[in-house]
């Protein structure tokens, strides 16, 4: 069977595997790669390169033994919707997450997820996505038990510049958490390198653990006789920089099930009704990925979050 397809300008500029691999998603990688090898991929004519970049207007040409059928979408009109509109225009689209929802699928992840909740979202707002081009995606990561702001980029454009803001520090992240114990100063910082959690068993094998600059910035807003709760910003986006970094401070996140206390996590959820981790996504400022115009982005903190700082002896002006 011939399979033909001709990259759009939209679709320029990718990798000619992962132009591939959104066209045929029911495909073993590895068999993929079998194809390019064995020249049962050309693109223009000629033998492809798995690596090769393409320009607008190439056509290539993929000779498979069976049809590649992809197992049916669910269609968005049976797809729920947990997040709130924070924003929205035709380059980007701001949620406000709830926990429990995770941003993609993976590992462990079953149910939906806020990629298919916000697909199938601009899908009902008329916002068509042609077979293999771009589909709206998230530009950056929050936990799954962490709620708040999360922007996803409708356009590859915007996915694009996003990306290189948010590698560059220009997006500005506003977090709330109540930490245990009681902080003496009212503000600090916290400089410590984390171990990268992506690194691979042969990484580590052959240069050991890759250490990485990581710095959390926190104020007090107010404190309890157990508790404090704290506004934090980060200059850097490492995996779980904030949990990890009040854990190293001996102030974990009230509620985390995996740096917290679990003692202490247990006498939240009896005494105070905390039900989850109390770390939020509140306020996201960064220029526009077009226009370059400022925007800030800002969730109000969850009903089950504002309802625990009275349980807990603490007074939050707002």
């Amino acid at each position: 069977m011939r399979l033909d397809f001709k990259v759009t300008p939209d679709a320029a500029g990718q990798r000619l595997d992962k132009f591939l691999r959104r066209r045929m998603e029911n495909m073993p990688l590895s068999h993929l790669y079998k194809l390019v090898r064995t020249k049962k991929v050309r693109v223009n004519g000629a033998r492809a390169d798995i690596a090769q970049l393409l320009a607008p207007g190439d056509e290539i040409t993929v000779h498979v033994l069976q049809p590649i059928a992809p197992p049916p979408p669910k269609p968005a009109t049976a797809v729920g919707q947990d997040f709130k509109v924070l924003y929205e225009d035709e380059h980007i689209l701001a949620c406000d997450k709830p926990a429990g929802l995770a941003i993609h699928p993976g590992s462990g992840i079953t149910g939906e997820t806020l990629v298919d909740q916000a697909r199938a979202y601009l899908e009902r707002q008329g916002l068509q996505t042609p077979e293999g081009e771009f589909k709206p995606s998230p530009a950056h990561r929050l936990d799954r038990e962490t709620s708040g702001v999360v922007v996803v980029a409708k356009t590859r454009q915007a996915m694009v510049r996003l990306t290189e803001m948010f590698t560059a520090g220009e997006a500005d992240k506003t977090y709330l958490a109540l930490a245990k114990g009681r902080f003496q100063k009212e503000s600090g910082s916290i400089d410590l390198r984390l171990a990268e959690r992506q690194q691979t068993f042969t990484s580590k094998q052959q240069r050991g653990v890759n250490m990485q600059q990581a710095r959390t910035h926190w104020r007090k807003l107010a404190g309890g006789p157990e508790a404090t709760l704290l506004e934090l910003t980060i200059e850097t986006g490492r995996t779980h920089q904030i949990r990890r970094h009040l854990e190293a401070i001996g102030h974990p996140i009230v509620g985390d099930g995996k740096y917290g206390d679990f003692p202490f996590n247990r006498l939240a959820q009896r005494q105070w009704g905390l039900k989850r981790m109390f770390l939020h996504s509140q306020r996201l400022s960064l220029p526009h990925p077009l226009n370059r115009k400022r925007l800030v982005f800002v969730s109000p903190l969850p009903d089950e979050l504002a309802q625990v700082l009275p349980r807990a002896g603490i007074q939050a002006a707002g």
